[in-house]
């Protein structure tokens, strides 16, 4: 197969999300498709399952210009800012959850090793290098296309990433705060770089080479309808 590589960019994450749900219905049997994307601005995507008003503190996300979202994936919230963000959708995929987890998760493993940083999987969906995490992942099948998407984190900010979510006390934030701080890491290096490392990781894992691509006219306006009439509508955010 060949995997049709997508680099689109920063964008907002109504649109972000706009953009995978396009991609999960534009995809072709036989050509993955294999995105990388940022946020601007940064923002916070919950899990789908997940309530935004118990998770985000929407006061302080409006205050500090940031973003929420939910997905169509699971899993818990996440403050998106100093991060690669990639998105990896296809028709042909593992059965197995751990077994799709692993297959697609050891792209990453492969492409950190290339910038000399060891990490491994851990299931359900981690990433560990040194023992801390340094990338989530996240994933979903609906109607015979599997979306996985993950973060590679290049900086991390765990104090402000706090300040945007809901936690019962101040005593409670103190500790969790801490906590993260001793299990999450980050890969310190551009951009460019980790995207420069993570291609030949993805090619390696997959066994298949990449064809640059770009997002289509069709593509960019479904995009940006779902982005205005669902991803940033209240129906959807406050779903549950």
């Amino acid at each position: 197969m060949t995997i049709r590589f997508l680099e689109t960019g920063a964008h907002a994450a109504a649109f972000n999300m706009g953009l995978d749900e396009t991609l999960m219905k534009s995809v072709r049997p036989g050509e993955p498709i294999l995105r990388f994307y940022a946020w601007k601005p940064p923002a916070v995507s919950i899990g789908y399952f997940q309530s935004l008003e118990d998770e985000v503190d929407l006061a302080e996300c409006k205050r500090q210009g940031v973003d929420v979202v939910r997905r169509v994936t699971g899993g818990g919230a996440v403050f998106h800012d100093a991060e690669l963000t990639y998105s990896y959708i296809s028709r042909e995929y593992p059965a197995g959850i751990i077994d799709s987890y692993k297959l697609i998760c050891n792209g990453i493993v492969l492409g950190l090793a290339k910038v000399g940083i060891q990490a491994q999987f851990v299931p359900i969906n981690d990433i560990i290098a040194g023992g801390k995490k340094i990338s989530g992942n996240a994933q979903t099948r609906k109607r015979g296309v599997l979306l996985q998407h993950g973060t590679l984190l290049l900086q991390v900010d765990v104090d402000r990433m706090f300040s945007l979510l809901k936690v019962p006390s101040e005593k409670m934030r103190d500790k969790l705060v801490q906590n993260v701080k001793e299990r999450v890491t980050s890969v310190n290096r551009s951009f460019e770089e980790v995207a420069t490392a993570l291609k030949s990781g993805f090619q390696e894992a997959l066994g298949d080479s990449l064809r640059e691509s770009a997002v289509s006219g069709a593509e960019k306006e479904m995009a940006e309808k779902l982005a205005k009439e669902k991803y940033a509508s209240k129906e959807w955010n406050f779903l549950r």
